[in-house]
């Protein structure tokens, strides 16, 4: 017999399964999710299967139709701008807020965050292509870092979900912007260092659009 724990348990790590490989894109753009293959893939009931999926739904990450079912949500130019404007605006707010108020311990793991990021975006320049996802966990956790000072938990969580569907459309792309994006964390990390929020707001902003087109190029 499960807890009432061990069922929370099992439907959040389904709810994170299921959300990290509609990300990475294992599940693809616009398929239709088919519950008997999802129970046998994820290995849970229908009922958590509906549950996290409306809960994705929500999210904007899978769609529901009635008397359809459920699809992985499509993919757009048009959403991507959205999701990336939405991005710069968020994001930039926390980032004034985080140079504001940070102190020595968030310039720590700030600097923590870059120091494994760097490492991690060298070694895919030098040709390794095996660790994509482990670049993307660190290049989220500086971007993370940057802000964590911003005092506001709620406009951390909002930052979460915009910054994961705009990975999505970055792990839709083959090739890393490599050299650039490193160039580009660089940068973020002296502003921030030195507090200077315009011209970290600027780097940022460049940093996000360069993305986006790199997007619709790859």
């Amino acid at each position: 017999m499960h807890s009432s724990k061990d069922t929370t348990n099992v439907g959040l790590n389904t709810y994170e399964t299921i959300r990290d490989d509609v990300i990475f894109g294992r599940l693809a753009p616009g398929e239709k999710l088919k519950l008997d293959a999802l129970k046998a893939r994820y290995d849970v009931s229908i009922s958590t299967l509906r549950e996290m999926l409306n809960r994705l739904s929500g999210e904007g990450f899978i769609v529901a139709q009635e008397q359809r079912g459920f699809f992985v949500a499509s993919m757009s130019e048009a959403d991507l701008r959205e999701i990336a404007a939405l991005r710069i605006l968020i994001e930039s707010h926390a980032l004034e807020s985080s140079l504001r108020n940070g102190d020595t311990e968030w310039e720590g793991r700030v600097v923590a965050a870059h120091h494994k990021l760097q490492r991690t975006e060298r070694s895919i320049q030098a040709g390794d292509s095996s660790i994509k996802e482990a670049w993307k966990r660190y290049d989220w956790e500086f971007h993370q870092a940057l802000i964590h000072s911003c005092g506001s938990k709620a406009l951390l969580d909002v930052h979460g979900k915009i910054f994961d569907k705009y990975l999505r459309y970055q792990m839709q792309v083959t090739n890393i912007r490599g050299v650039e994006t490193a160039q580009s964390h660089q940068e973020l990390l002296d502003a921030a260092l030195d507090r200077d929020t315009q011209r970290a707001q600027a780097v940022l902003r460049q940093h996000i659009e360069s993305g986006v087109e790199h997007c619709l190029k790859g």
